[in-house]
């Protein structure tokens, strides 16, 4: 083959693979939200990809242009709570928020949908009613994935206020306080943050796991 031919087989290889790898535009359209939204240096793309894929991807009547994002691939001394307005691009909330006692110490690992657990879900939520608890002004859940946190109604799994959610707590004992599987925020913030997102809004809770990956259709679907 003459030098010429091997020439433009070279750049018409090299042409497919950036083909191959050029950015969707769902992919750019997603970063300029992140970026607009001022969340660079505070919530990976990864994890908000994620979020916005499954957000778009759940069709709820009434859904609320607001996104809750928890974050547990972070340990629980750092704010991993984050509430997004997404129609005007803006984080409202960033703060600490509890996982469950038997999914880890500092780091949350180990997930369930069953009873008696004390361990936290993952996935997809549609925010319900708020009501007065053992815990205080506090917000019902519903589990959007089935197998995964569909049980979260039945086991009780609310947003409330906790004292053990706080920096005394973290000064204290190098972690937060855990719940019975609760995403659980601080008490001064929590009455805000759950008259913000009840009634519909769209909760996800993230964190890097082999199983929720392999078993979530709501992100499979995209």
């Amino acid at each position: 083959m003459q030098g010429s031919g091997k020439i433009l087989i070279i750049l018409i290889v090299f042409a497919i693979i950036s083909l191959n790898n050029k950015p969707e535009k769902e992919d750019i359209d997603i970063r300029q939200l992140w970026v607009d939204c001022k969340l660079e240096e505070i919530i990976s793309f990864k994890v908000f990809k994620s979020a916005i894929l499954g957000y778009h991807s759940i069709d709820i009547f009434n859904k609320k242009n607001i996104l809750s994002i928890i974050d547990f691939s972070e340990p629980s001394t750092k704010k991993r709570f984050f509430l997004i307005d997404l129609e005007n691009k803006q984080l409202v909330y960033k703060c600490l928020v509890a996982h469950g006692k038997n999914s880890g110490d500092n780091y949350a690992k180990s997930f369930s949908n069953q009873r008696g657990s004390l361990k936290s879900s993952l996935g997809f939520f549609l925010t319900g009613e708020t009501y007065m608890g053992e815990h205080g002004y506090s917000l019902r859940l519903d589990g959007l994935e089935k197998g995964i946190n569909d049980n979260a109604r039945a086991r009780e799994i609310v947003i409330h206020g906790a004292e053990y959610v706080s920096e005394e707590f973290i000064k204290e004992y190098g972690r937060l306080g855990r719940s019975w599987g609760c995403p659980a925020l601080p008490n001064e913030v929590s009455k805000e943050i759950i008259d913000k997102i009840t009634g519909g809004s769209c909760l996800f809770i993230y964190a890097d796991d082999i199983d929720y990956n392999k078993n979530t259709a709501i992100l499979k679907e995209k």
